[in-house]
């Protein structure tokens, strides 16, 4: 399991799947969280836009996501 550490109150969703390197692009991000690639705290989530803090799990393509 990755750890991300936050500095803020939140990121997005397709922010962090970039800052993360497992999407090249934005608009990559985008179609795979549309797509319902992406779990968010193990449900699926397609919201773009999701504000994922601190304590967050975000899980895509076998890699999980910690945001510490």
């Amino acid at each position: 399991m990755k750890e991300f550490k936050l500095e803020g109150e939140f990121i997005q969703m397709i922010q962090l799947l970039k800052a993360t390197h497992l999407v090249d692009t934005g608009g990559e991000a985008q179609i795979v969280v549309s797509e319902g690639e992406v779990k968010y705290n193990g449900e699926v989530d397609y919201r773009k836009r999701l504000k994922v803090r601190k304590g967050d799990i975000v899980e895509f393509r076998g890699n999980k996501i910690k945001v510490i």
